[in-house]
């Protein structure tokens, strides 16, 4: 394990930002660290990086114990949202600053500067100024920065969010082919599902403080733990359904009373789970076979370019988003929303899944 996080928590104060936090990355994993805004991410990095000492747990690198060691003992690359170069500083000199503090002979160092801006595609621009770089160049000789003394864990604080859309998918790629061509491994701080789709690994999804789960991109997007997941993790559209029999499971929605397969757990009847479908998976027609139909009348719809995002308010009060690429129905019109029964994933009162 390289990188070991293991029951962190801290507080500022009274308040707690982090909560029990463990998880771990493998040699040369791209981890996605994700979560809404003030869940707890940069407070975690400064205390992987060192430069926050948690309240307790403990934070190793390699194996070794390095939570009461500083920053600069630990072998942690780190990029900052906003830029941290020395304005004063050419590219090179900046590339080369963070090899100062070890025993590097010139030439050697000169070399490695060399290596690492050469892998940014930013060889030419070794006698620049930040001033003189784009937004886009100015990450890639940070990223360079952090690389070059080949740290153990490189720490990547949503390095993307300042810059533009089309500037933050070229440079997203750019990441993703870095970190393969070095094999660092890598943490990656984003608020951004789609980002830490792309890139990661594997995803650690953080709400509150703590851990809401571990585990494959896509095995989170299509089997989401909680509804906390279901929802951060890409669009997702509600309901609830109410227990009719725990043995075998049946649940009733709306009119359709449908029996739930490999379920994880019995509730009794009578209670009132809550489901999660993406909507992508509905559709607006006759249901087909495996498929339950909900009736409801056509509340909104969005012309999004490439595809129209239909709200259709069902019988029973519930608003359903529907993905749509031919044309939709009208405002006001009486549909059906086809409701896939693979689909529909639920949840108990406690957050626990049900089943599929």
């Amino acid at each position: 394990m390289t990188l070991d996080v293991e029951s962190l928590s801290h507080q500022y104060g009274t308040e707690r930002a982090l909560n029990d936090v463990s998880f771990g990355l493998e040699s040369g994993e791209l981890v996605a660290l994700v979560g809404p805004s003030g869940c707890g991410k940069t407070t975690l990095v400064q205390a992987i990086a060192g430069h926050i000492s948690p309240t307790s747990g403990r934070v190793r690198l390699r194996g070794e114990d390095v939570t009461d060691q500083p920053p600069e003992a630990r072998r942690v690359g780190l990029v900052f949202q906003q830029s941290t170069l020395y304005p004063h500083m050419t590219v090179g000199e900046n590339v080369a600053y963070g090899l100062t503090a070890g025993d590097i002979d010139p030439d050697e160092r000169e070399a490695i500067v060399a290596e690492y801006l050469d892998l940014v595609d930013l060889a030419d621009q070794r006698e620049a100024y930040p001033g003189e770089l784009s937004g886009g160049q100015g990450r890639r000789v940070e990223l360079a920065r952090a690389l070059a003394p080949q740290p153990d864990v490189l720490l990547l604080d949503e390095p993307l969010s300042a810059l533009d859309r089309s500037l933050r998918l070229g440079l997203r790629e750019e990441i993703a082919r870095i970190q393969r061509e070095t094999g660092v491994t890598t943490l990656f701080v984003t608020h951004d599902q789609e980002e830490a789709m792309s890139l990661a690994d594997r995803l650690v999804v953080m709400n509150e403080g703590s851990v809401a789960a571990v585990g494959q991109p896509r095995e989170l997007y299509e089997s989401p733990p909680t509804p906390f997941v279901a929802s951060f993790l890409g669009r997702s559209t509600g309901l609830t359904a109410t227990v009719v029999d725990s043995d075998p499971l049946r649940i009733v929605i709306g009119e359709h009373e449908i029996p739930i397969q490999d379920t994880l757990q019995t509730p009794p009847a009578g209670t009132t789970l809550r489901g999660h479908l993406r909507p992508q998976s509905l559709s607006i027609g006759s249901p087909r076979e495996g498929e339950f139909g909900l009736s409801g009348t056509v509340r909104r719809v969005r012309d999004l370019g490439r595809r129209y995002d239909v709200t259709v308010r069902t019988e029973t009060g519930t608003e359903l988003l529907v993905e749509q690429h031919a044309r939709p129905p009208a405002v006001d019109e009486s549909v059906t929303v086809a409701v896939p029964k693979s689909a529909l994933q639920l949840f108990d009162q406690t957050d626990d899944t049900v089943g599929r």
